[in-house]
C-alpha cells in the first residue's frame, strides 16, 4: 500500500482511537480499584501495581516497537501489537490471582504501546513540519474523548457487572481497535526512507537523539507532566472514594468532567498553534500546569480539599497537559528527521517510565490521604517546568 500524500480526517481518527489504548486500559478500571482489592484479597498498594505493570509495558513496548517500525514499516507493526493486545485483554477477563493480573497488564502495555508510538509517528510521517502540531494536537482531542467515556462506562459496570465485566469492556475496545487498524490505517513510511542497517542504525539513531542540545529537554518536560498526570490517575480512585467520600459512579463522572480539559485545550492548540507557534503555546501548557499543581497542593496541605476544588485543580492539570504534551512532541519530534519512530519511543518510554514511578508513590501512605498526590504532582511539574524553560531557552536562537 502506497503511503497517502495527506492526512484525512478519517485517518486522523482512526489514529486518535489507536492511539488511546493508555486512557482505555487505565480509566476504564479505576472505579473497579477497591473492588479488585477486595476480590483478589490485597491491599491498595497491590493493585495500583497493575497500573504500574500497564506502564512498564508500554514503556519498554515503545523503545522496541518503534524503532522496528522505521525498519519494516508501520503498518506491520501496529497490526502485530493489535492481536497481541486483543488477546492480552481477553485474558484478563479471566485472571485469577493479582499476580497473573500484573503480568498480563504488562504484555498488555507492550503490546498497545503500538497503537500509541505509531500514532504519533503516522502522523507526522504525512504532515509538513509546520503543520505536525496541529496534526498531534487533533488526534490528542480523539484521544481525549476515552478519559471521557471510560470511566462513567467503567463505573456503571463495576457496580452491575463487577470488574471482570469492566474488563470484558475493556477486551472488545481492543478487539475494535485491530478491526480499525485493519481497515483504516495505511502504510505511511516509504521504503526509501525506512532503516536497512539493522540494531547499530538504530542505536546510532538513539545515540543522536538524546546528544541533541534540545529533544531531550523536551522530552523530559513532556514525561514529567504525564507523570504528574498518572500520579493524579492512580490516587484519585481512593482520594475520590475513601477521602472525599464519592460513590463509583460520581466518581467516574467526576473523573470525566476534570478530564475534559485536555479536549479543550487540544482544540484550542489546534486552531492556534501553527498562528502562535509550538514554543509559546508549550509556555501557557506549562504554566497551567504548574497553577494545577500548586492549587491542589494548599488545598490538600491545609485541610481545605473539597470534591469541587479536587474536580478544579484536576481539570486545570489536564487542561495544561493538552498544551504541554502536544507541543513538546511536536518540538521534540521536528529534531527527529526520519529517526521518527525512534524520536517517538524515546518520547513515550520516558513518558511511562516516569509514570510509572510515579503511580505507586502516591499510595505509600495509604487509601486515605491525599497528601502524597499533591506532593508527587508538585514536584513533577516544579521538574518539568524547569525542564521546559531550558528547552525554550536552548532553542531560542533557531526557533525549533
Amino acid at each position: 500500500m502506497s503511503p497517502p500524500r495527506r492526512l484525512s480526517p478519517g485517518l486522523i481518527a482512526a489514529l486518535g482511537f489507536v492511539s488511546a489504548v493508555g486512557p482505555f486500559a487505565t480509566d476504564m478500571y479505576l472505579a473497579s480499584f477497591t473492588d479488585i482489592a477486595g476480590d483478589l484479597g490485597v491491599d491498595a498498594a497491590a493493585v495500583q501495581l497493575t497500573l504500574t505493570s500497564f506502564l512498564v509495558g508500554v514503556a519498554v513496548g515503545q523503545l522496541v516497537l518503534g524503532p522496528w517500525s522505521d525498519r519494516v514499516g508501520r503498518r506491520p507493526v501496529l497490526i502485530v501489537g493489535g492481536v497481541v493486545f486483543a488477546l492480552s485483554s481477553i485474558a484478563l477477563v479471566f485472571a485469577p490471582t493479582i499476580a497473573v493480573f500484573v503480568i498480563l497488564r504488562f504484555v498488555q502495555g507492550f503490546a498497545g504501546s503500538a497503537g500509541m508510538v505509531l500514532g504519533r509517528a503516522v502522523a507526522v510521517d504525512l504532515s509538513p513540519k509546520d503543520t505536525a502540531v496541529r496534526a498531534l494536537s487533533l488526534i490528542v482531542v480523539v484521544v481525549g474523548v476515552a478519559p471521557l467515556v471510560a470511566p462513567p462506562i467503567g463505573g456503571l459496570l463495576s457496580e452491575f457487572v463487577g470488574w471482570r465485566g469492566v474488563m470484558a469492556a475493556l477486551a472488545i475496545v481492543a478487539v475494535v481497535m485491530l478491526v480499525v487498524s485493519l481497515a483504516l490505517v495505511p502504510e505511511s513510511l516509504p521504503v526509501e526512507h525506512r532503516h536497512t542497517a539493522g540494531m547499530s542504525q538504530t542505536l546510532g539513531a538513539f545515540r543522536a537523539l538524546l546528544a541533541d542540545r534540545a529533544f531531550p529537554l523536551y522530552a523530559g518536560a513532556y514525561a514529567l507532566t504525564f507523570g504528574a498526570i498518572m500520579a493524579y490517575v492512580s490516587a484519585s480512585p481512593f482520594v475520590g472514594q475513601v477521602v472525599l467520600g464519592m460513590s463509583p459512579t460520581v466518581y467516574s463522572v467526576s473523573f470525566a468532567v476534570a478530564a475534559s480539559g485536555v479536549i479543550l485545550s487540544n482544540i484550542v492548540n489546534a486552531r492556534v498553534a501553527v498562528r502562535f507557534g509550538p514554543r509559546r503555546m508549550l509556555g501557557v501548557g506549562l504554566g497551567a500546569t504548574a497553577c494545577a499543581a500548586a492549587l491542589l497542593l494548599v488545598l490538600t496541605l491545609t485541610g481545605t480539599l473539597t470534591i469541587p476544588g479536587f474536580i478544579a485543580g484536576a481539570f486545570l492539570l489536564t487542561l495544561g497537559l493538552g498544551f504541554t504534551m502536544s507541543n513538546a512532541s511536536a518540538l521534540g519530534l521536528a529534531r527527529a528527521d526520519r529517526a521518527r519512530g525512534a524520536g517517538s519511543a524515546i518520547l513515550g518510554t520516558s513518558q511511562f517510565v516516569v509514570g510509572a514511578v510515579a503511580s505507586p508513590l502516591v499510595g505509600l501512605a495509604g487509601a486515605d490521604t491525599a497528601v502524597p498526590m499533591a506532593v508527587v504532582i508538585a514536584a513533577m511539574m516544579a521538574l518539568s517546568l524547569l525542564l521546559g524553560i531550558l528547552a525554550l531557552r536552548t532553542t531560542r536562537r533557531g526557533r525549533r
